[in-house]
């Protein structure tokens, strides 16, 4: 699976699109996942295109006539738009930017025909020494073919068929009765082949559900099944990219439950997660379903909104507050009285970085307790200060001091 991270735009035409389906249902993320594949290896590309073009090259130089040029020609115009194609595909899915995906899926078909072109000029011309290395050639790429497109199995298929299905024309325009033995070799080869591809193509599929599964339980609260502090970070980075990207701006609230101790003292722990459960859910209800929530850990919880009006999270704060200060029913019947008290910081005015971001909200969190509770406070300089003296315990001589105006 690919480990740098790019995203390959998926077919969009009609042909390319059923060639790169794996035949099975997947879920959009690892249908991109999947076209990825299709660009790597590139030690096995150039290997195949090396191999290749070599053995055109030598029989071109063995049998200078027009039909052995013409495949040596094909080789080296389709091995050459091949690289051209994936070095584009390369940068432009640095950028960001949709990728030729569909040039590359034809081209990787043209390869194959050209191949099988030339296992079967070679058998028809009768020269055993040239048409032994181009079956043996053939045979090799067949390998190839399948570890480096297994993501695609229908491709693999085809690729198989054009490299390889030549040879049974080529046998028959051979004369030779002992070669008719491939007119079996040669449909169970394709068989067995494209039937690896399409279990490897589901073993592999397997693997990335479970990495995604794996990966979403690592960044979930398991409590609440909300975002957890990593989650959260994930969040944030990415919103602040997208911000670099000019795509807006935008709020992060620090939320913390006024009274939650003595319902937990009171009632229990179960009580207590009860109660952050449906916390968690009340948040869901009320904030844009764009909007991530996160609880990072006891009764804290932070919500980073997708609008990115200033106003906007300082009326999302009132909201949230007005719900949390009415009775809340535990399971079992018992009613309780909390409150929210609320911090809230903008990007990228009050911090450039995720922990930045954090840390301003958290003091106007502060802030907001020492008011009162049950309130919601703006981030400033003079809340990051507040904060900054009870983490150092007033002492403010051997820490620099942070500010967020």
């Amino acid at each position: 699976m690919r480990g740098d991270g790019l995203a390959f735009s998926l077919p969009r035409w009609r042909v390319t699109r059923w060639l790169a389906d794996p035949g099975h249902p997947v879920s959009s993320d690892i249908r991109v996942a999947l076209t990825g594949e299709l660009y790597g290896c590139w030690s096995v590309f150039a290997g195949g295109a090396v191999n290749t073009v070599a053995v055109a090259a030598a029989l071109a130089l063995r049998t200078p006539t027009a039909p052995f040029i013409s495949w040596f020609v094909l080789e080296v115009v389709i091995c050459l738009s091949r690289l051209v194609v994936m070095i584009i595909a390369y940068r432009r899915a640095r950028a960001q930017l949709s990728t030729p995906t569909d040039i590359h899926i034809l081209l990787a078909v043209a390869w194959s025909a050209s191949v099988g072109f030339g296992v079967g000029i070679t058998l028809g011309a009768g020269d055993w020494i040239a048409a032994s290395l181009t079956c043996i050639s053939s045979a090799a790429m067949v390998g190839g073919i399948c570890f480096r497109n297994f993501s695609a199995p229908r491709l693999v298929g085809t690729m198989i068929l054009f490299s390889i299905g030549p040879v049974i024309p080529g046998v028959a325009l051979s004369h030779a009765p002992l070669l008719y033995a491939m007119y079996l070799q040669m449909p169970v080869y394709f068989l067995a082949m494209t039937g690896a591809a399409f279990r490897l193509n589901k073993m592999l599929v397997a693997v990335m559900h479970a990495k995604r599964e794996s990966d979403e339980q690592a960044r979930r609260d398991p409590l609440t099944g909300l975002n957890n502090r990593a989650g959260l970070i994930d969040a944030l980075q990415s919103r602040l990219d997208s911000k670099r990207s000019g795509q807006g701006r935008f709020a992060v609230l620090y939320l913390d439950l006024d009274g939650f101790k003595p319902v937990n003292d009171t009632f229990g722990h179960a009580a207590g997660d009860g109660l952050l459960k449906i916390v968690g859910r009340t948040l869901q209800d009320v904030v844009s379903p764009a909007d991530v929530i996160a609880r990072i850990g006891g009764d804290e919880f932070v919500v980073v909104t997708s609008d990115p009006a200033i106003d906007h999270a300082l009326a999302l704060g009132e909201r949230l507050i007005d719900v949390m200060t009415a009775p809340i029913a535990l399971p079992g019947g018992v009613r309780v009285n909390i409150g929210m008290s609320i911090g809230i910081a903008a990007a990228p005015d009050h911090g450039s970085d995720p922990e930045a971001l954090l840390f301003a909200a958290d003091a106007a969190l502060y802030e907001a307790k020492a008011s009162g509770k049950s309130c919601w406070r703006l981030a400033s300089a003079e809340a990051n200060l507040a904060a900054l003296r009870k983490v150092t315990g007033g002492d403010l001589t051997t820490r620099p001091v942070m500010t967020a105006a």
